[in-house]
């Protein structure tokens, strides 16, 4: 068995050559990270390790050691990992430019800094779910990544308006935000992204449930290269707010669950001047 791991990681060594990338779709052990990383460790750009629950600490710090030229990492629902994996990333790994942490929980705020400090290339992070992380986090990765583009922070319920200042202030370039679930929240954060970060074309403000018109109203000022707007469960949006979208962005998809609107709305959306590719509006109850 031993014999077959070795040929087997040989074998990824020479595709590395080529490919520079492998996506692993079983549950490994943490010692084949290890082990992909001391024979790979210098060809390897991106690896993906969702789901492997397995995997801890030990297993990616050493990876990190060895793969200084790492570009993208998934490390999606690797439960078991800390911020220890964060803090590693920092210090040997300052070409990463995608890393997907979500669902991560024992990750925190100091992950985040340790990532502004040593990975300045960071353009796409995804943290959702990872519930110990706060304001002050997302600001120092604002500070120290300002080439991001894409943000995704489903579920972060500590997550407060001055982080997204933070965001919109630092990180103008932003082009990709999931807020979904993050209740805590208001007009002031989304209004200074609408202000800042005018490339938006993704934004989802799902089950963000202290908006009000005033964020639809700036976002249809200044985000008009919006293409998709997912806003489920935003219980205070109107039509005046809609109707304000729906002139200024040309929407591919406007998923609107959960939401009352009213027949404005609806004849907006079929007579918009050809602006709106599809919408969805399960669950509405239109007035």
């Amino acid at each position: 068995c031993c014999h077959m791991v070795c040929m087997g990681l040989k074998w990824l060594k020479m595709m590395f050559l080529n490919n520079k990338g492998i996506t692993f779709k079983l549950c490994l052990k943490g010692r084949v990270v290890e082990n992909i990383g001391r024979r790979c460790g210098g060809f390897l750009k991106q690896l993906s390790l969702r789901g492997c629950q397995s995997v801890n600490d030990t297993a990616l710090v050493t990876f990190a050691e060895m793969c200084n030229n790492i570009e993208e990492l998934n490390l999606n629902y690797c439960k078991n990992i800390t911020d220890k994996t964060c803090t590693a990333l920092s210090r040997h790994c300052p070409r990463l430019v995608r890393l997907n942490l979500d669902s991560c929980s024992q990750i925190s705020d100091i992950s985040l800094k340790a990532l502004s400090d040593g990975c300045p290339l960071l353009e796409w992070i995804n943290v959702s779910w990872c519930e110990n992380i706060t304001q002050n986090g997302v600001d120092a990765l604002a500070h120290g990544c300002p080439k991001l583009t894409g943000f995704f922070g489903k579920g972060l319920k500590a997550l407060t308006d001055p982080a997204l200042i933070s965001l919109a202030t630092y990180c103008k370039n932003l082009e990709h935000i999931n807020l979904h679930g993050c209740s805590a929240i208001s007009d002031r954060g989304v209004i200074a992204i609408a202000e800042n970060c005018t490339k938006i074309r993704y934004l989802c403000l799902s089950n963000c449930i202290h908006l009000t018109d005033s964020s639809l109203l700036m976002i249809s000022q200044n985000c008009t290269q919006l293409e998709t707007l997912e806003v489920a469960s935003c219980s205070q949006f109107t039509d005046n707010g809609f109707q304000a979208l729906g002139r200024a962005c040309k929407f591919n998809t406007v998923p609107l669950n959960l939401l009352r609107i009213g027949t404005s709305v609806a004849y907006l959306a079929v007579s918009g001047s050809g602006r709106f590719a599809s919408i969805n509006i399960d669950n509405c109850l239109i007035t």
